[in-house]
Formats: structure tokens, C-alpha cells, sequence
């Protein structure tokens, strides 16, 4: 499967706005997080830690909103790039 045919069916398990806000947030606390780590030129152990901090604002969103499975349990690595991807669209308005 493609990422874009990825993404359309990403799309359907992110149908309700709440949820998708609680990704746009969480793609924020991440850049901002990132931002601190090069201000303070932290320690490179910080960066590890990146990848993983939008999941509970993510993770939320499916629990308290959309009522299912979040698709980083079943591909991690398409669901965190259909993340960024979402993020993209909603940043430029067409979602």
C-alpha cells in the first residue's frame, strides 16, 4: 500500500475535529518540544523522547472521541508520517 492510499484511509480513522486537534496539539508540543531540546542544547538522549510526544495527545483524541484504534498500532512508521501529513493540511486549511 501506497502512502498516499495510506493516508486516505488514515483520514477515516481521524473523521472527528476533537480528535484531529488533540493531533494538531501534540504536532505543536513536538516542534515545541524540539525547540527546547536545541535551546538548551540538551543532552542527544532528549531526542529520543521526540517521536513519542504526540501520542498521548493522539492517543486521547481516539479513546475520548473517535471510539477506536489509533494506526500506530498497526503500521508506526505510516502513521507518523500520514501524522505530519495531517498536520501539513490542516496548517494549510484543507482539512
Amino acid at each position: 500500500m501506497t502512502l498516499d492510499e495510506y493516508y486516505k484511509e488514515y483520514l477515516t480513522l481521524h473523521k472527528n475535529k476533537w480528535n484531529r486537534r488533540l493531533h494538531f496539539l501534540g504536532q505543536l508540543m513536538t516542534i515545541a518540544y524540539l525547540c527546547v531540546i536545541i535551546g538548551f542544547n540538551m543532552n542527544i538522549f532528549a531526542y529520543v523522547l521526540l517521536p513519542f510526544i504526540v501520542y498521548p495527545f493522539a492517543w486521547s483524541g481516539h479513546f475520548f472521541f473517535e471510539k477506536n484504534k489509533p494506526a500506530a498500532f498497526s503500521d508506526p512508521i505510516k502513521a507518523k508520517l500520514c501524522d505530519w501529513i495531517m498536520f501539513r493540511d490542516m496548517l494549510l486549511g484543507r482539512l
